[in-house]
């Protein structure tokens, strides 16, 4: 059923990763590993720009998470525990967003988006917590974007072979969150290290 739900979103071109990217972030598992590659592929068919393309996919990402984390913030726990199996969401997937929010607070919100397993689920325990919602869409946007640019820009570099992307994109993935957590480590160990001013 997956499967016909994403090639039914692919047939519908930049605006089908739109909506499909609104179903992922929704908590219905339509994967943007391909939907993202896809939208780049478009683009180097020149049927969409390069910029559309990205757009499509980081507003759909933008919009989905927006819909989950109101949904949270209504409801609150006891609403996703009781409906959220009808949803599609999973119990153990909220626990280790509530775990993830709970560590890093709202900075996890950012560095959520990058973390396959955890980038679809932070909105509920951000909507839980009543984060701010501008703070919310801030993060999210900052968190989305380097996963948007990233697997358009491999669809549109890859052109016909964006397909064979799914079957290493786990590994990639590790790779890249691994070189990014490092990256910011960098940055503020400095910062660290001067200590506070007097």
């Amino acid at each position: 059923m997956l499967q016909h739900v994403t090639s039914a979103v692919l047939a519908l071109g930049v605006y089908g990763v739109f909506i499909g990217m609104v179903l992922e972030s929704c908590y219905i598992p339509v994967p943007s590993e391909i939907l993202l590659p896809y939208a780049g592929y478009l683009a180097y068919l020149g049927r969409t720009t390069l910029a559309a393309a990205m757009l499509a996919g980081l507003l759909g990402g933008l919009v989905g998470a927006t819909a989950g984390y109101l949904i949270a913030r209504w409801g609150g726990r006891p609403l996703l525990d009781h409906y959220g199996r009808y949803l599609g969401i999973r119990t153990h997937e909220i626990e280790r967003a509530d775990k993830w929010f709970a560590r890093h607070g709202d900075g996890a919100v950012f560095f959520g988006r990058l973390l396959p397993g955890v980038r679809t689920y932070i909105s509920l325990p951000a909507g839980v917590a009543k984060m701010p919602l501008g703070r919310f869409l801030v993060f999210t946007l900052l968190g989305a974007l380097p996963w948007t640019v990233l697997f358009t820009l491999l669809g549109y570099r890859l052109g016909p072979a964006w397909k064979h992307l799914g079957s290493w994109t786990h590994v990639f993935l590790a790779v890249v969150v691994v070189l990014f957590l490092a990256w910011v480590v960098t940055l503020w160990r400095p910062r660290a290290q001067k200590g506070p001013k007097r």
